[in-house]
């Protein structure tokens, strides 16, 4: 049963690329006007969050509450403590989550939303510093605000200018510039969203260093110069990493033996019984830092097309060594 009685129009393919490419081109140019239409306003809401020694409360009734939720959850992740509440819930206690000195963002299309026109008294009584977000810059709720942030868009997408399209992109870009501008001016950097970030890649490659990784102490196969082949292999076979670090009584690296290394010396025909360690040994090995990152790692081995490298503490004293697959399970590779 339809709700309708005018007949489907069915559905025309090449219609629908039309409406997409028009939708497109609409969106787009909603987006390129919004430079035009900033000023003071969305200057004076970046300087007040700058500012605020509480937290951003973002509003939004909507499709404009699900872009406010969107934009709370950016500022948050890159260095401004952010929160979405829900208007209609504000007027049934969750207004106790605001606090003075905060900034309210208050985000409508129409700027005549009820549910938020219902908080607004509340919101100045509590001293908070509130931005409007809103198409209307005449609205009800840029007339209370301290500053206006104008998404105000010249079409909506919908082909019956009705359904927020164009104005839901619109306060989308907005909030990601306001969290662009807020991140810029604190100077926040890598490190600092990957804190914020710590079970993503970015945090992996940020956050863990060598030393957080690496095989260390009675784990490492560790072998002296003069170490005969044959103990030199037993050690090898015990640590289970691939390799022997061959050390002076210092512990200083001399250089390293790897699986690699047997199987040349056996394709050489070599009586590896009357070999040393050191007469084995690749001299030169590749090192690593323990205080660099993990990530720095994976990059010499990948260069270099090796699995293990070397890790050196203070004084170039051995401290470590670390594996294609220590980095793989910490899934920094």
């Amino acid at each position: 049963m339809t709700t309708s009685s005018r007949p489907s129009p069915g559905f025309d393919a090449r219609r629908a690329l039309q409406l997409a490419a028009q939708t497109f081109e609409i969106e787009a140019r909603a987006l390129l006007g919004l430079a035009a239409r900033q000023g003071d306003g969305f200057a004076g809401a970046v300087a007040a969050m700058l500012a605020c020694r509480g937290r951003v409360v973002v509003m939004g009734m909507g499709k404009s509450g699900h872009v406010g939720r969107k934009i709370a959850a950016t500022l948050a992740s890159t260095g401004t403590p952010a929160f979405f509440v829900h208007p209609a819930e504000a007027s049934h206690g969750d207004l106790g989550m605001v606090q003075r000195g905060d900034v309210v963002l208050a985000i409508s299309n129409s700027g005549e939303s009820d549910e938020l026109a219902a908080v607004v008294p509340a919101l100045r009584r509590l001293g908070v510093t509130l931005v409007a977000m809103t198409g209307k810059p005449d609205s009800t709720l840029a007339r209370h605000a301290d500053r206006v942030i104008s998404s105000a868009v010249d079409q909506e997408a919908c082909p019956l200018n009705l359904a927020p399209t164009a104005s839901t992109p619109a306060q989308m870009a907005l909030g990601d510039a306001l969290a662009v501008a807020l991140l810029d001016a604190r100077g926040f950097r890598e490190e600092d969203f990957a804190r914020s970030h710590p079970g993503g890649a970015l945090g992996r490659k940020l956050l863990v260093h060598v030393a957080d990784l690496m095989v260390q102490g009675d784990a490492l196969p560790l072998v002296a110069a003069d170490t005969p082949f044959i103990e030199m292999m037993r050690t090898m076979s015990a640590k289970g990493l691939g390799a022997a670090l061959v050390v002076d009584g210092e512990r200083r690296l001399l250089g390293i033996f790897t699986d690699g290394d047997l199987r040349r010396q056996v394709e050489r025909g070599a009586d590896l019984r009357l070999l040393s360690a050191g007469e084995v040994m690749h001299p030169r090995p590749k090192t690593i830092r323990d205080d660099a990152l993990a990530v720095a790692a994976a990059e010499l081995m990948e260069q270099h097309r090796i699995t293990s490298v070397a890790v050196l503490g203070a004084g170039d004293v051995l401290v470590g060594m670390l594996t294609i697959g220590d980095l793989m399970r910490a899934k920094v590779v």
